[in-house]
């Protein structure tokens, strides 16, 4: 059973998926895939988005975060306080989960007027720098189904993707003003986005040409950790096996 509801999992690690859609992606029952869903929503490893469909709950951040596992979130606290101390702006971490972003990490401004997004906020995919950045090189067709009813367009995507980074101003909020960039695994593919923001009065309209630069460096340094993480864990994984090995092929001889 335990192999089972991995595999309903497993299949959501793509994006949001209907029970049809898990059925097929995992070969099992419909009654049983069903079951093993539901059961994994009262346990909040499983979630549901605005169309109803499942996704991956927020429980599986906050089990690979206490386990000290999650390099993403453990390396995020420094870089974001370095962007915060560097910027004089709020900074945070954003991953999309389902039709809905979820801030993970953030570093307040230490005193002033603040523009807090507390971590555990779930905001919309529609509108904000961090959702077009986290929508920007997504697969056309989930690209597109992103597009409806958001106040970016496929223009300012295109030239998300050209720059490397976004910008909003009044766009999640009136008076409140954003850039993100991404942060990639070591596949390439994007996991969350690092923003700063703050109040269109002291961020400015064209906040990306005063913040763009150090996001991108910040965003730049989490996928760089990522990618020296990866390598080290498949380092590891090839030594444990070569030792193993070592440790069978000594076996036969004595045998």
């Amino acid at each position: 059973m335990l192999d089972k509801a991995a595999s309903v999992l497993n299949a959501l690690e793509s994006g949001p998926a209907t029970l049809a859609q898990l059925v097929t992606s995992t070969g099992l029952a419909r009654p049983t895939v069903h079951r093993l869903a539901v059961a994994l929503e009262h346990h909040r490893m499983v979630d549901r988005d605005m169309q109803g469909r499942f996704v991956l709950g927020r429980r599986l951040n906050e089990l690979a975060a206490a386990a000290g596992e999650d390099v993403l979130l453990v390396s995020a606290g420094p870089v974001l306080a370095a962007l915060r101390d560097h910027s004089g702006e709020s900074a945070q971490l954003f991953r999309r989960q389902g039709d809905q972003r979820v801030c993970v990490a953030a570093a307040e401004r230490p005193m002033g007027l603040r523009d807090s997004i507390p971590v555990g906020a779930v905001l919309s995919m529609h509108a904000g720098s961090a959702a077009q950045v986290l929508l920007a090189w997504e697969e056309p067709d989930r690209l597109h189904r992103g597009l409806i009813e958001a106040k970016f367009t496929a223009t300012m995507l295109a030239a998300v993707r050209r720059h490397g980074w976004a910008q909003s101003v009044a766009e999640r909020e009136a008076g409140a003003a954003s850039v993100s960039a991404p942060v990639r695994g070591p596949n390439g593919r994007v996991l969350a986005a690092v923003s700063v923001s703050g109040p269109v009065e002291r961020i400015s309209r064209q906040p990306g040409r005063i913040h763009a630069a150090a996001v991108v460096a910040a965003a730049n340094r989490l996928t760089e950790i990522l990618k020296k993480a990866e390598e080290h864990r498949e380092a590891k994984a090839t030594a444990t096996s070569a030792s193993s090995g070592q440790r069978e092929a000594q076996s036969a001889s004595a045998n």
